[in-house]
């Protein structure tokens, strides 16, 4: 049985609704501004910033999405009885939302589903907090001990969790299909996955609207939506 590894970046999720953060109208390009309500210096240092930051996620559309074609035929193929597992860059949760198991799926970048205390780390969901912000708490506080609250996201300027990232390697090395779909690929350490995946005998393939910097290593570039592009290649790989 082929060993399938997916990396899969913002480019999977914009039929969701969401937007892409780093593409050619992304939002980080758009609003260099709003970069820094994720940005953990700021974030921590100036109780103005997370004020703006707790408004902006209640119209975040990550919150109200569901999956789209490509994560349920992602789900599908490992329904299927195929050895799958996915990289995740998004913090969603689509993937699980579309019925893949929950061990099955690592998230680089947290969740955005979460909330972590930066002070005690007790987790609660993000919805009992956005309900406190609506009540009226502008920045929630941390139940357990009053420390300052976050998403349970990789922020800007915080370091991947070691472990997973480690775990996210060994996939990549013990792939023999490791597909890269809706992402850049020039976000480190993520990105360099693809890299590791190709140098250890993996066929690399590349589904993204634009070019990468991993395309001329790559076995296969596809540039069709995802939408249609990565069913299509599940089917193939079956």
């Amino acid at each position: 049985m082929t060993m399938v590894a997916i990396l899969s970046g913002a480019g999977i999720s914009t039929d969701s609704g969401i937007p892409d953060y780093r593409g050619p109208d992304g939002v980080w390009r758009r609003d260099p501004e709003a970069e820094r309500l994720v940005t953990y210096g700021p974030y921590m240092a100036d109780p103005e910033i997370r004020r703006r930051s707790w408004r902006m996620r209640l119209d975040l559309p990550v919150l109200r999405a569901e999956p789209n074609v490509a994560h349920h035929a992602v789900a599908a193929y490992e329904k299927s009885g195929n050895a799958l597992r996915v990289i995740t860059q998004n913090v969603d949760g689509l993937h699980q939302a579309a019925g893949l198991s929950e061990r099955k799926v690592l998230e680089l970048h947290g969740s955005a589903r979460s909330v972590v205390c930066t002070a005690c780390h007790a987790r609660s969901s993000m919805d009992e907090a956005l309900e406190r912000v609506k009540a009226g708490e502008d920045d929630p506080a941390c139940r357990t001990c009053g420390g300052i609250l976050k998403a349970a996201t990789v922020m800007f300027g915080q370091r991947l969790d070691p472990k997973v990232l480690g775990d996210a390697m060994s996939i990549a090395k013990a792939a023999e299909v490791f597909a890269a779909v809706g992402t850049s690929l020039q976000v480190q350490p993520a990105a360099s996955l693809a890299g590791i995946a190709a140098e250890h005998g993996a066929r690399l393939i590349i589904v993204n609207a634009e070019p990468t910097p991993y395309d001329p290593i790559a076995d296969e570039v596809v540039r069709e939506p995802i939408g249609t592009a990565l069913p299509a290649l599940l089917e193939r790989l079956r």
